[in-house]
């Protein structure tokens, strides 16, 4: 196997690791205002993520830097013509990260909810332009013959793009729901079912007619498979999730995800970005690469770092592996100080904070208080409450 391919395969793998685990983070953003009824609910599905989100993000950096070292020609069209969407898409990133880490700073409940509300925009917008993106790369767009897009943003707000948008919208979103239920514990695990139900009929109607068009436009056996493939794990992911079997539907819902992800890019190849122009100027992993010396060394590196990043990022997941719920999250306290200080909202919260579930019941953390980001009891990275 020649060494594009190869570079081609592990990018789609890093793009299809960051959709598995940033799906879930949006998705939770997004129910932070259709699923949690109250603040204390929104602390609860923050808190969820709260170890995890910044690692996540991880796989994004890995992916763009893969694609820029790897097929530099790719890189370069890819993020001039698609400049504005993918601006927006990092300036709600940056906007997110700052969200979960500031919401906590002060205790005034119109500060927690403008930042709560960042939250939910700054991971709806990005779910969304993902697909539209995407589905635009899969399509083709305007590329002359000096592999310079030469279109304008009219070009990629086409009906099948729009589709591919609300195609990742609303499986992200299901992805999130059912990662909340099996994070959670209580009242707030059974409305996470509830919703996961809803949103995967939708999803599923989406994805018949997204990649039935794919399949239409890009049809190949290797394709079809995995496109029979995600409709049956999707399927199979909402009888989980009927039968309260949440870590089965999670990891059948992101088995979703990634046979959604490998339609696309088995309907792309061997291209990397077709033209709509003229076939003959679509980029492609052999006009589009780096030099072999370039890929060879990137292989040795990769070999070496993967395994470790996967290692580590396991391990941070199996440390903070158990549910949580709103009676582990310190009720709030109008008049009080910052979270931490006495009368504030934060720190420990005292015997009410635990409820009848306390630190003795093994399925939840042994923590009080918001000191906690559902499971191991420790401290929430970046998102804390």
């Amino acid at each position: 196997m020649e060494l594009t391919t190869v570079w081609f395969i592990l990018i789609a793998v890093l793009w299809t690791g960051y959709f598995f685990l940033e799906g879930f983070d949006f998705g939770i953003g997004v129910l932070t205002r259709t699923l949690a009824r109250d603040r204390r609910e929104r602390r609860v599905l923050i808190n969820t993520i709260g170890p995890v989100w910044d690692g996540n993000e991880v796989w994004l950096l890995t992916a763009a830097g893969a694609t820029f070292a790897a097929f530099p020609e790719w890189y370069a069209t890819l993020f001039s013509g698609f400049y504005l969407p993918l601006l927006l898409i990092l300036v709600c990133l940056i906007v997110r990260g700052v969200a979960f880490e500031y919401r906590s700073k002060r205790p005034e409940e119109r500060w927690q909810r403008t930042w709560e509300t960042a939250i939910f925009w700054t991971s709806l917008l990005p779910a969304f332009l993902w697909g539209v993106a995407f589905a635009n790369i899969v399509r083709g767009v305007p590329i002359d013959a000096d592999k310079e897009f030469a279109g304008t943003l009219l070009d990629l707000l086409t009906p099948y793009a729009l589709l591919g948008g609300a195609l990742t919208l609303t499986l992200f979103t299901f992805h999130g729901a059912v990662f909340a239920a099996l994070k959670t514990v209580g009242e707030i695990r059974d409305r996470a079912r509830r919703h996961a139900a809803v949103l995967g009929l939708v999803t599923a109607g989406l994805a018949v007619v997204f990649l039935a068009w794919t399949q239409a436009a890009h049809s190949d056996t290797a394709s079809l498979v995995t496109t029979v493939l995600a409709a049956v794990a999707l399927l199979a992911a909402l009888a989980a999730n009927h039968a309260a079997r949440e870590g089965w539907s999670f990891a059948l819902s992101g088995v979703t995800i990634a046979a959604a992800v490998a339609t696309l890019f088995l309907a792309l190849f061997p291209d990397v970005m077709p033209s709509t122009l003229d076939p003959a100027w679509s980029l492609t992993t052999e006009n589009a690469a780096a030099t072999d010396y370039t890929l060879t060394i990137m292989t040795w590196v990769a070999g070496f770092a993967t395994p470790v990043v996967l290692l580590y990022q396991s391990w941070t997941y199996w440390v903070f592996r158990k549910r949580i719920g709103v009676q582990h999250i310190a009720p709030d306290h109008p008049g009080g100080g910052a979270p931490g200080t006495p009368g504030g909202s934060g720190g420990d919260a005292g015997p009410d904070a635990d409820g009848p579930d306390g630190p003795d019941d093994p399925d939840v953390p042994g923590a009080s208080g918001d000191d906690l980001a559902g499971a191991g009891g420790g401290r929430p990275q970046g998102a804390g409450s």
